[in-house]
């Protein structure tokens, strides 16, 4: 039996179909195009989901942008960056959100 998903593990028995959605079309087909790497796919989601303020979101995605390659220098200047296009409250919250997540992958390692 294979592990359940991350979408699995917070919806599935609420929202099946978000999580057949999210699983087999967002993650199975979108982010293994091969016209982006998952590294540029990761620096697009950080982006986008700083610029909308989806801090909730953002935690996966700061994980899974280092799992692809991204460093913790380069995430934080991303959110550094985008606080000048996407809005200081905004980028100050996706800062705290990356401290925390960043400090958490520190422990673990």
């Amino acid at each position: 039996m294979a592990e359940p998903t991350p979408a699995q593990r917070m919806i599935g028995d609420f929202a099946p179909k978000l999580v057949e959605l999210t699983d087999e079309v967002l993650f199975g087909d979108v982010w293994a195009r091969s016209e982006l790497s998952p590294r540029d796919r990761s620096l697009i989601t950080v982006a986008c989901l700083v610029s909308t303020g989806s801090t909730e979101q953002l935690v996966g995605h700061l994980t899974r942008a280092r799992a692809n390659g991204l460093t913790e220098v380069e995430l934080k200047e991303a959110i550094i960056h985008l606080a000048f296009y996407a809005g200081w409250p905004r980028a100050m919250s996706a800062i705290n959100v990356a401290k925390r997540v960043f400090e958490e992958q520190t422990a673990r390692d």
